[in-house]
């Protein structure tokens, strides 16, 4: 446990090289138990929220317009289904589930190994193994490979992951 903790250390002091602060994800990003976004503004207005309480990973945050979306920066999704199971206004059901609607990818201008450090610290986390790798440096996400669950995001020292609509 010593060792990735000061892995992540010493990334952290080389993240501010490349420029580490985190922008606005620009695309709402919901989770993945629904079919239609109307539901959302039609049915959470006057909700408690307990998708959000339900979520194992805490990364479920209801909004200023109290409509759930998904906060990567905090952890990645399990597709538990609890957040489904929960929901009592059926705009999340089980029948619904599917890929959670974002597309990731890495900014080659703040990934390190992108740019001749090595450092795979997006892709310990990636069970799907959807991160490769050319030789040691230059990772790419394999879209067909990834299950956009997001834990990647947060562990990357210089948040070159970034959601791309």
């Amino acid at each position: 446990m010593e060792n990735n903790s000061g892995r992540r250390e010493l990334f952290s002091s080389l993240a501010s090289k490349f420029g580490s602060k985190k922008v606005a994800n620009a695309k709402v990003v919901r989770p993945p138990y629904f079919s239609s976004e109307n539901d959302f503004y039609k049915e959470c207005a006057d909700c408690d929220g307990k998708c959000a309480s339900f979520c194992k990973e805490h990364i479920i945050i209801i909004g200023e317009d109290k409509t759930p979306y998904l906060n990567f920066d905090v952890s990645g999704c399990t597709y538990c289904d609890d957040c489904a199971l929960t929901c009592d206004r059926d705009v999340l059901k089980l029948e619904n589930k599917k890929k959670i609607d974002a597309k990731f990818k890495i900014d080659i201008l703040k990934c390190m190994s992108w740019n001749q450090t090595m450092c795979f610290s997006c892709k310990d986390p990636c069970l799907d193994n959807a991160i490769k790798f050319l030789g040691m440096f230059r990772p790419e996400i394999n879209s067909e490979l990834c299950t956009n669950c997001g834990f990647c995001v947060k562990v990357c020292p210089t948040n070159a992951i970034i959601v791309d609509g």
